[in-house]
């Protein structure tokens, strides 16, 4: 009895993820989202979405080696760069393999504020560094892990709505994928 309500319960939970991801890409597609950049400390905005991905990160025993400067003033909504970098963060941890290490830097220049995801997981094959981020793609390497294929479809879109753009490169010689969120800091 309790594996069948343990059953029910993930399916419950993995059927009110998929609803919400469709809502919000459904919102984003007809342009009904509004971006109010209200919030300039970006270094906020960062460790409130790794405090949100420490836990699963710990279940999986992955560790992050952070670098951040002192401060990043960047314009932008909270909520939604915290949905972007959340998807980014929990696509990391999903596809790193136990115990190992993901990067994560920020820099910013007189343009940008630039921030890095290294991961040590299971990459993306040559020709997939645009598809990634299509709406339901998911790689050819993926073949365990869950996933719907809208976590990066979001994220691009709502880096987008920043006036931001995102790059996606395979890391061949040490494994793993490396993500890259540019947002203009005016």
């Amino acid at each position: 009895m309790d594996n069948y309500l343990n059953a029910m319960r993930s399916g419950e939970q993995q059927l009110e993820f998929l609803t919400e991801g469709f809502v919000k890409m459904s919102r984003l597609e007809q342009n009904m989202i509004q971006v109010r950049k209200e919030e300039t400390d970006l270094l906020k905005t960062v460790r409130n979405c790794l405090g949100r991905i420490q836990k699963r990160a710990e279940e999986k025993q992955i560790a992050f080696r952070i670098e951040l400067p002192q401060e990043v003033n960047c314009p932008h909504d909270a909520n939604w760069i915290g949905e972007a970098i959340d998807n980014v963060l929990d696509n990391a941890v999903k596809y790193s393999r136990p115990g190992g290490i993901i990067e994560m830097r920020i820099q910013k220049n007189e343009m940008h504020a630039k921030i890095t995801v290294k991961d040590n997981g299971l990459g993306i094959e040559k020709g997939e560094e645009h598809k990634i981020f299509q709406r339901f793609y998911r790689g050819k390497n993926v073949t365990t892990q869950k996933g719907y294929g809208i976590g990066l479809y979001l994220a691009r879109k709502i880096i987008g709505l920043h006036g931001g753009f995102m790059i996606a490169k395979n890391r061949y010689s040490e494994k793993g994928l490396m993500i890259e969120i540019n947002l203009p800091v005016c």
